[in-house]
């Protein structure tokens, strides 16, 4: 099983292939941003991107370039800071900023019945017509890691968009969370 930490920093996980622009001993060494990444076509079973796609120059590119590498129903999983919460906008690197709804423009719809704020998808994405679908398996909130306010997550995420549009201003959560199955 082929499997990618994307940015690992010094997460250097075992079983996965490692990968940083910077050498933290035990990773591959590459930069994200430059294209092709050295792997070939649907290699890898499952992408790992844990507070990496935030620091990237082109979303698109580099969506387009994961999927290219991905096996056909491989897994994506990527957490990412919240773009209200100040783990974004207090790092001056940070460059992408990440929504409940960052992936809605690359979901692949199939026959999912979709919600009445949804409709857009139908006529309006805006992925440049690229190849890249994901099936979003699971998107989340993560509201805090300290346990005092851990329950929370459970509130929030009853309806995470309806949230997102209306109450994250009053309490912004910290991360988000998406779990995607590549669709070829």
């Amino acid at each position: 099983m082929n499997k990618l930490n994307l940015g690992c920093g010094k997460d250097i996980r075992p079983g996965y292939v490692n990968l940083d622009v910077v050498d933290y001993g035990g990773n591959d060494i590459h930069d994200i941003n430059t294209f092709p990444y050295p792997f070939p076509d649907n290699h890898f079973d499952e992408i790992y991107c844990s507070h990496i796609l935030e620091h990237i120059d082109n979303f698109n590119k580099v969506i387009n370039e994961l999927y290219r590498i991905a096996k056909p129903d491989s897994t994506m999983i990527v957490y990412a800071p919240f773009f209200l919460n100040t783990k974004y906008f207090g790092e001056p690197d940070h460059k992408i900023p990440f929504s409940i709804r960052t992936f809605d423009n690359y979901e692949y719809l199939g026959n999912r019945k979709l919600k009445f704020y949804e409709k857009w998808k139908l006529n309006h994405r805006t992925n440049y017509e690229g190849k890249a679908q994901f099936e979003v398996l699971e998107k989340k909130f993560i509201t805090s890691h300290f346990a005092i306010l851990k329950w929370m997550d459970f509130f929030v995420n009853i309806e995470p968009v309806i949230y997102e549009r209306f109450f994250a201003g009053f309490f912004s959560p910290e991360e988000v969370y998406f779990r995607l199955r590549i669709v070829k």
